[in-house]
């Protein structure tokens, strides 16, 4: 799936745990097998700033994802992503598969750097936790070390504003109403409601 916007079909709601995100979207991705759904798309991080994600990358709820490769450099047409705290590691059957790196968006203004409500996670593999060969045939070296170069150039990233702003409607208590759900609480008397006999 290349770089553009990605929907989700009626119906279809995109809640991922970081375990999820790991073990059944990066690992995927970086092995080159087919995602069910095929929802994140590619995106070149350096060259948008975090309220230019909408329509470029994956936004469930008040949520953008999408993968891109990994860089030294983090910075946006106007700032920068700098890291804060250390790496939480994932885990899945407890064995450790991958890492979560928290990062803050800073803009450049002439001379100082002013922080954002914006956060990013940014999802890493570990080396050696996505491989299942156990042989040790040169051919299984040789994919393992082709893995281990793939592993290190891929990220999964989830952007979001700490301040809960969100594009979409949500009630009190976050729950994404439907068009439907909508229609039914602007009705404000049910009486008038007539169904088919």
């Amino acid at each position: 799936m290349g770089e553009g916007m990605t929907s989700l079909p009626p119906g279809f709601h995109f809640y991922p745990s970081d375990e999820d995100l790991v073990v059944h979207f990066l690992h995927r991705k970086v092995s080159t097998l087919p995602c069910y759904p095929d929802v994140i798309p590619t995106v070149h991080l350096h060259r948008y700033d975090p309220w230019d994600l909408n329509g470029k990358a994956l936004q469930a709820a008040d949520k953008f994802y999408f993968f891109t490769r990994m860089s030294q450099s983090r910075g946006t047409p106007n700032g920068h992503w700098s890291q804060v705290g250390s790496d939480e590691l994932i885990k899945n059957g407890g064995r450790d598969v991958g890492s979560k790196k928290t990062l803050v968006f800073y803009i450049r203004d002439s001379q100082e750097r002013i922080k954002t409500n914006w956060i990013m996670h940014e999802f890493h593999l570990l080396d050696g936790s996505y491989s299942s060969s156990s042989g040790g045939s040169a051919n299984s070296k040789q994919k393992k070390a082709h893995s281990t170069k793939e592993c290190n150039k891929w990220v999964l990233c989830r952007v979001f504003d700490s301040n809960g702003d969100s594009q979409s409607s949500f009630r009190d208590d976050s729950t994404e109403l439907s068009c439907l759900d909508e229609v039914f609480l602007s009705l404000d008397d049910f009486d008038e409601v007539s169904l088919p006999n």
